[in-house]
């Protein structure tokens, strides 16, 4: 059985990593199956929102597969660290705009896939946090850069310093989850919140999201030039002129995503 399942339905991309028996940890067939699907969306023009989430109801991720760590040497280590930075990079760099979908335990390297996220939506109760440092590691997987940049320098050194777990409702004060919901309703907020992104133009909404992850991490200026160049590539759409024809007709647009 695969690891990874991926399908497509109503223009949404499910993404789901499939090892509840182990908690949803990531080894090192498990990433290599993760990183194909991801490299698949990033040129799927059909898929315009991505939900990522965990098999069974324990774990969205609870990070590093622990007992096949025990039998890498140092290269083999090396190597995993580097294909799991490099998925969740993937991850961060979809054109399209992702949810993570919480289900259970997002523990080390389970929470970097959940920061690695546009959005995160988590059933209550849930627990989650970077736990690196009770193993004597560190996050490799994005979490010392994008959990700063996220909750800001001090917050994000207590979490990581004392390895300490928060619950979805803690996360969600500090902005790090966009709501808590139900269990049962975890799945319906997800497609619920994609249904309000996809109602607009899928164009704009992959050139929005350009410019915010490409704007970040730049001085306002270079920032607003990337957002001229964002906004050019909207000009010639068809869904342009069709959002202005949609208005003087007074009725709901028919995007197509050209």
């Amino acid at each position: 059985m695969a690891n990874v399942l991926f399908h497509i339905e109503n223009h949404i991309g499910y993404v789901t990593v499939n090892r509840p028996e182990v908690l949803n940890c990531f080894n090192y067939e498990t990433l290599c199956e993760l990183q194909e699907v991801v490299n698949n969306i990033s040129l799927h023009s059909d898929v315009h929102v991505v939900i990522f989430t965990g098999a069974g109801e324990k774990a969205f991720s609870a990070g590093a597969d622990l007992k096949e760590r025990r039998t890498l040497n140092e290269t083999e280590v090396r190597r995993n660290v580097k294909a799991i930075r490099e998925v969740f990079n993937s991850i961060a760099l979809l054109p399209q705009p992702t949810i993570a979908a919480v289900n259970g335990y997002a523990l080390g390297g389970g929470f970097e896939w959940l920061l690695a996220c546009d959005f995160a939506i988590a059933a209550e109760g849930v627990m989650m946090g970077l736990t690196e440092t009770s193993w004597a590691i560190i996050p490799g997987a994005g979490g010392t850069q994008r959990l700063p940049r996220l909750i800001g320098e001090t917050k994000a050194k207590e979490l990581i310093f004392t390895a300490e777990k928060i619950s979805a409702e803690e996360a969600c004060k500090l902005g790090i989850v966009l709501k808590v919901v139900p269990r049962e309703q975890l799945l319906i907020a997800c497609q619920e919140f994609a249904a309000k992104m996809m109602k607009n133009g899928p164009v704009a909404i992959r050139q929005a999201k350009y410019a915010i992850t490409r704007g970040m991490n730049t001085d306002l200026q270079t920032g607003l030039e990337i957002e001229a160049k964002a906004y050019e590539l909207t000009i010639p759409t068809e869904d342009r002129l069709e959002a202005l024809e949609a208005f003087s007709e007074r009725r709901a647009p028919q995007f197509k995503g050209k």
